[in-house]
């Protein structure tokens, strides 16, 4: 690295650290606000909150890192190929 950059793969694993964090929180938050609130957000509230986290984090990071957010999407895409075995550790 010079001059203080960062590898490709350390940025991949910021964004997919970034990404993770993202989808996980705004998951969670949409459970617990529906668990405070009588079950006024319900099952359909949930999921639309999750599947809009993940397509916002897979737009925002999916250049950087792929945008697995998942190590069975890592996982699976290395064993088609298309994602290096020696990166699946980190993932």
């Amino acid at each position: 690295m010079k001059g203080g950059a960062m590898s490709e793969h350390t940025r991949a694993l910021l964004a997919e650290a970034c990404g993770t964090f993202w989808f996980f929180f705004i998951g969670a938050g949409a459970i617990i606000t529906n668990a405070a609130t009588n079950q006024s957000v319900g099952l359909l509230g949930i999921a639309l909150a999750h599947g809009l986290a993940l397509s916002i984090a897979v737009s925002s990071f999916g250049a950087i890192s792929g945008g697995h957010f998942n190590p069975a999407v890592t996982l699976g895409l290395a064993v088609a190929r298309k994602h290096p075995w020696g990166r699946v550790p980190t993932y």
